[in-house]
């Protein structure tokens, strides 16, 4: 019986766990893209990027899981033609995986690779909601990981560049770049509002091609409302509308989400915000 007990476990916590390590499932869903370092199709970054934008990431991350008692691994697995990204915990160890089949796809931006990062930092770090599910509370939720990338990561990664010059070269779209001056009057953080955005375009451009759809746009959010939240990858439209809006919520980079409870640290309706909140067409507000 104790044995029952335990596969029973371990099938469970498998099961629940968010994003897989054999590179199958994880950013995106289980998909049979290669794109091997010699492709006819590469494009995307180079592994001087490729690895530029970890190490940037990782300097910023690495002493906060220190903090916290964990370590983080990073591996960078440019020579694997796998189109994703995914972490995992491993007792102390936080680990993520970025593969070069994902950096060289021709939809990714530098800055879109330094989302899908903060990404998966964001499913260690990125607090509640959690995935629900037996033995697998460690995991923000997927659209919770998407909104921690903007919110805070992306943000602090971006903080000290040239954001104005980056930006100056990004085309970005009317919609993106007059929304985000209506809620940020500093051009600092109006311009690092406009670079969250286009990364995340960036990536919800790789959701489309991999699923076959239409791009998504800032003009066209997701009007669906869902009844309760949703744990699993949203619609790429979603998506992009959860980057944007963590882009536009004001709350501080510096303020730390809660690891149980989803209102501290970010923008929520309670709290008496209209802009910068989890769309609701993965995010189920809880009742005040």
């Amino acid at each position: 019986m104790k044995n029952l007990l335990l596969s029973l476990m371990l099938v469970f916590s498998t099961a629940a766990i968010a994003c897989s390590e054999d590179g199958k499932s994880g950013f995106v869903e289980e998909n049979d893209l290669s794109i091997p370092v010699d492709s006819l199709r590469m494009g995307g970054l180079t592994e001087e990027q490729f690895n530029n934008v970890i190490d940037r990431v990782e300097a910023i991350y690495s002493p906060i899981a220190s903090n916290l008692g964990k370590k983080l691994n990073i591996a960078r697995k440019w020579t694997d033609a796998t189109v994703n990204a995914n972490a995992s915990q491993s007792g102390s160890n936080w680990n993520v995986n970025m593969y070069g089949g994902l950096a060289r796809h021709e939809t990714i931006t530098e800055d879109g690779f330094a989302l899908v990062l903060c990404h998966e930092t964001g499913h260690l770090l990125g607090g509640a909601p959690k995935i629900a599910g037996f033995m697998n509370k460690w995991a923000s939720n997927e659209g919770q990981a998407d909104y921690f990338a903007n919110l805070k990561c992306l943000r602090k990664t971006f903080l000290n560049d040239d954001n104005a010059a980056i930006v100056a070269t990004l085309n970005a779209p009317e919609s993106l770049v007059n929304a985000c001056a209506k809620v940020w009057a500093n051009k600092d953080d109006k311009n690092l509002c406009i670079r969250g955005g286009m990364a995340g375009m960036s990536v919800a451009n790789l959701f489309a091609a991999l699923r076959s759809k239409p791009a998504a746009k800032f003009e066209t959010p997701d009007a669906n409302i869902v009844t309760k939240t949703d744990d699993a990858h949203p619609a790429h439209q979603c998506r992009l509308d959860t980057y944007f809006q963590g882009s536009l919520c004001d709350v501080g980079m510096n303020e730390d989400v809660s690891q149980k409870e989803e209102v501290q640290g970010t923008c929520h309706k309670s709290n008496g915000y209209s802009v910068g909140l989890r769309p609701l067409c993965w995010f189920k507000p809880k009742a005040n």
